[in-house]
């Protein structure tokens, strides 16, 4: 899937981030179960954990949300 471009500001800077659709959908849920927007899921991940590209951080943090909810299925 290509992926899809959406911008955000955060910090009072503009800036895009580039992910595929199926990352957009995790984080969609992600906020949804943290009852918060997208984009304030998205500052509040960039806050805490930046170690790499915004994409690459939100990524991982969908990987590990996943992996998270995998294991706490029976």
């Amino acid at each position: 899937m290509k992926p899809k471009k959406r911008s955000i500001t955060i910090a009072g800077h503009a800036t895009s981030v580039s992910l595929e659709p199926a990352f957009w959908d995790a984080l969609k849920d992600m906020a949804a179960q943290n009852e918060q927007s997208v984009p304030d899921l998205i500052r509040q991940l960039d806050a805490e954990a930046r170690e790499a590209s915004l994409s690459s951080t939100l990524r991982v943090a969908v990987l590990r949300w996943v992996q998270t909810r995998a294991h706490q299925k029976p």
